[in-house]
């Protein structure tokens, strides 16, 4: 959703001037030729992948970045055509589509090698592939003891024209934690595989291993490319690492919801499902009108923080599906006043990471979450962004 009248209920606002500031500030860490990669899966992390990908483009992003090749699809259907990897597959998925579609697809073992090939001939040109090498990690990518048998099948694939090895790949398990011994270890396992892999025949076109939080601290890390999620919509990889502030980002999602009831209550009066929440006093109530149906977890019923009022307020009893209370203690804000979950911090409101504490979980999490019955509204675009990628 673009610029639109204030949705009444709830409404996440996504601040496309911020992530343009953002793509600008990581663009800065990197050496110039070092190119950006914008990772939009996921909807963008909740924040709208088609409008977060032409506006990453305008502020220097150069490749686009999705988990499943249907995100890769639906932005070349919006006309974005940037360089664009896609990395997560199972048997079956619609590798010609992609190949036709121009998406880079990536390989981690010999039976998405033999699909790819498959599917190269049934569309009569040669798949663009990334060899994505488990280094350390332990999820996707191809073992140490099974990557020259991977990377002399797909430089023999190579040689009869059915693809074009043009990525090689891993990713990091702990660069969110300073100092951890694994991405050493990680980083040295990457270089040798690449070797391995350059000493056989392969000639990448992008070298790539670094994140969010390796771009940000691990400058040794970027190689030719760099993949950058989280810190593209102003959220710190990990506290450890420093705020948002220190790296001259700024959060982009801004979620709010209209108050929808304010009334009296007196003191020993039960809040929401199992009472765990009783009035000491005759207060005021207010009722938020989002709940875990909407990404408010559940598990921070009682502890999610909230600006109502003019004040940060707690969750008052447990998250239900569609609302929650908070205690207003006598304070009267008039129906329809916003409640703000979290923004930038700007107004005294809570941020994403503020209410990752409360429910024990990362900020990454609290803005995907955020449900398809939450309205984004994106405002400040970008003439430029507007321009790239029309349909």
């Amino acid at each position: 959703m673009s610029e639109t009248p204030e949705p009444l209920r709830a409404r996440a606002e996504i601040d496309l001037g911020a992530l343009r500031a953002n793509v600008r500030a990581l663009r800065a860490r990197v050496a110039p030729g070092t190119q950006v990669m914008a990772v939009v899966k996921a909807d963008a992390y909740g924040h709208g992948a088609v409008p977060c990908a032409r506006e990453a483009l305008a502020a220097g992003a150069s490749w686009l970045g999705t988990a499943l090749p249907q995100e890769a699809l639906a932005l070349r259907a919006a006309g974005l055509d940037a360089p664009l990897l896609c990395w997560l597959w199972t048997p079956g998925d619609p590798w010609r589509e992609a190949i036709e579609a121009d998406i880079d697809v990536s390989v981690s073992g010999r039976w998405a090698l033999d699909e790819v090939v498959a599917a190269a001939r049934a569309a009569g040109r040669p798949a663009r592939v990334h060899l994505k090498a488990d280094t350390g990690l332990g999820r996707n990518g191809c073992q140490p003891a099974d990557w020259p048998d991977l990377v002399g099948a797909a430089l023999k694939a190579q040689a009869g024209g059915e693809l074009r090895i043009v990525g090689l790949w891993s990713h990091f398990a702990c660069a969110d934690e300073p100092g951890h011994p694994s991405i050493a270890v990680q980083l040295a396992a990457f270089r040798t595989m690449v070797g391995q892999a350059e000493a056989a025949g392969a000639e990448p076109e992008v070298r790539h291993i670094a994140n969010s939080p390796a771009t940000l601290t691990l400058p040794e890390t970027h190689f030719d490319l760099v993949r950058t999620g989280i810190a593209m919509y102003g959220i710190s990889p990990g506290p450890e690492l420093g705020t948002p502030a220190d790296f001259g980002l700024r959060p982009v999602m801004r979620l709010s919801a209209a108050l929808a009831l304010v009334k009296q209550a007196p003191a020993g009066h039960g809040v929401s499902y199992g009472h765990h929440y009783v009035t000491e006093h005759p207060t005021t109530l207010g009722l938020v009108p989002v709940g875990y149906a909407d990404g408010v977890p559940r598990n921070a019923s009682g502890r999610g923080p909230v600006l109502a009022g003019g004040k940060v307020r707690t969750v008052a009893g447990r998250v239900a599906m569609d609302q929650f209370v908070v205690d207003l203690h006598g304070d009267t804000p008039a129906p329809g006043e916003r409640a703000v979950l979290f923004g930038p911090g700007d107004d005294g409101e809570p941020t994403a990471e503020d209410w990752a504490r409360a429910a024990d979980t990362i900020a990454y999490e609290i803005v995907t979450r955020v449900g398809s019955r939450v309205p984004r509204v994106h405002k400040n675009a970008s003439a430029e962004a507007g321009r790239t990628g029309e349909a």
